[in-house]
């Protein structure tokens, strides 16, 4: 009787090895792309969640006739500056769902929303404007490079 062992040789978990090494050396810059591509599209989405909740807010203040200083949405109360939410956490910041994964700064009339984790916060960042006048909508914008994301 022979005694006969199974399992691998030395050559064959050098080759796979060497293909896992190989593969890896591939993969890892992509998913280095899909972070920043991910981020990228977290931006543009709270800019469109920007303009959608300043419109809606703003269509509430237009049908109640009477030029309220807040409206409700969600349960929410939203204070206005000339028609718009203003830029305050109890404004537009409020009048959002979710902001989880950026971190607002209030300066002036503007609240910027910046991405956390990225590289360069700020180019990575969406911007809200109070409106000035009333009349004039509020302004949200997204920053000309988005090469910090």
């Amino acid at each position: 009787m022979r005694n006969r062992q199974t399992g691998f040789t030395l050559i064959e978990l050098v080759v796979v090895i060497t293909i896992l090494g190989i593969l890896a050396a591939f993969a890892i810059p992509r998913f280095t792309q899909l972070d920043s591509q991910a981020r990228i599209a977290a931006v543009s989405a709270l800019a469109g969640s920007l303009q959608s909740a300043a419109a809606l807010a703003h269509a509430q203040y237009l049908a109640s006739g009477t030029s309220p200083a807040a409206v409700i949405m969600d349960g929410q109360s939203i204070t206005l500056t000339n028609g718009y939410p203003d830029q305050t956490a109890s404004g537009i910041q409020n009048s959002l769902q979710d902001i989880s994964g950026f971190t607002p700064t209030v300066v002036g009339t503007t609240v910027t929303f910046t991405k956390n984790g990225a590289p360069t916060p700020a180019t990575c960042a969406v911007t809200y404007t109070a409106s000035p006048l009333l009349g004039t909508p509020a302004a949200v914008t997204l920053p000309v490079t988005t090469a910090g994301c």
